[in-house]
């Protein structure tokens, strides 16, 4: 089907990438290639693609090790009915991360604080997917096949920007918390609560209160830390601007 004129699929597609905390994990069996689903909770690398960390003892792990072509689900848990929420379907292949263990370990932490009790056990792993694919369902006359490059945010140029994220982050939260309120209730009319910031990339900020995470889409790209910088402070002040609007 044709996307209708308002829905901006690959948008949509990047926000629930970002937005998701669990999804529904596809395997193949090693030894019978049977199909096997399981529940797992993930993050998001600085591109997008989803973040597992996963137990050896799991069996999803062990097929992963046998042969790593998986397909996730994740849906933006509206609701009332869940089939008229948007979902996408996600087919590609789990890759063992250790040479970006350190990031990946801050961002899945970051938005799973409690898993601090067992990331470093032996038997888990960082695990990668990096998508070969995806189908995005959004309603009807908004099913759409998209592309990597469609999904992912492009990092080229971005090195400044990524080695200044984990100080952003950590700035933001301990020194910005109306910022980050402000953000989630003026821009993206979301409720009051302890609004967190979780990750920036060159395309936006993620946020989270408990297990709600948001995304703040930039207007702009931008690709070092004081670009961020700035245009935090620009978005603070239109978050701000809304206040003083309603308060007139």
């Amino acid at each position: 089907m044709q996307p209708t004129p308002d829905f901006v699929p690959q948008k949509l597609a990047k926000s629930l990438l970002r937005r998701s905390r669990q999804g529904a994990l596809a395997t193949l069996m090693a030894g019978s290639g049977d199909p096997y689903c399981s529940l797992v909770n993930l993050a998001s690398h600085p591109d997008g693609s989803p973040i597992l960390l996963i137990s050896r003892l799991a069996v999803h792990t062990k097929n992963i090790l046998s042969d790593n072509r998986v397909s996730l689900m994740l849906d933006e848990r509206a609701p009332g009915d869940p089939l008229e929420g948007a979902r996408i379907m996600l087919s590609g292949r789990a890759e063992h991360a250790e040479g970006e263990k350190a990031l990946l370990q801050r961002r899945y932490l970051n938005a799973h604080p409690s898993a601090e009790a067992y990331v470093s056990f032996e038997d888990f792993s960082f695990f990668r997917i990096i998508p070969s694919g995806a189908h995005l369902v959004a309603g009807f006359g908004r099913i759409v096949d998209l592309k990597p490059e469609q999904l992912l945010t492009d990092l080229a140029g971005a090195e400044d920007l990524l080695a200044a994220e984990e100080g952003a982050v950590e700035h933001m939260n301990a020194d910005h918390g109306e910022a980050m309120g402000l953000y989630a209730t003026k821009l993206l009319g979301a409720a009051a609560g302890d609004w967190r910031c979780t990750g920036c990339d060159p395309e936006g900020l993620d946020m989270q209160n408990g297990q709600t995470a948001l995304r703040l889409d930039f207007p702009e790209r931008v690709t070092d830390g004081p670009a961020l910088r700035k245009m935090l402070v620009r978005l603070a002040d239109e978050a701000r601007a809304k206040v003083d609007r309603k308060t007139d």
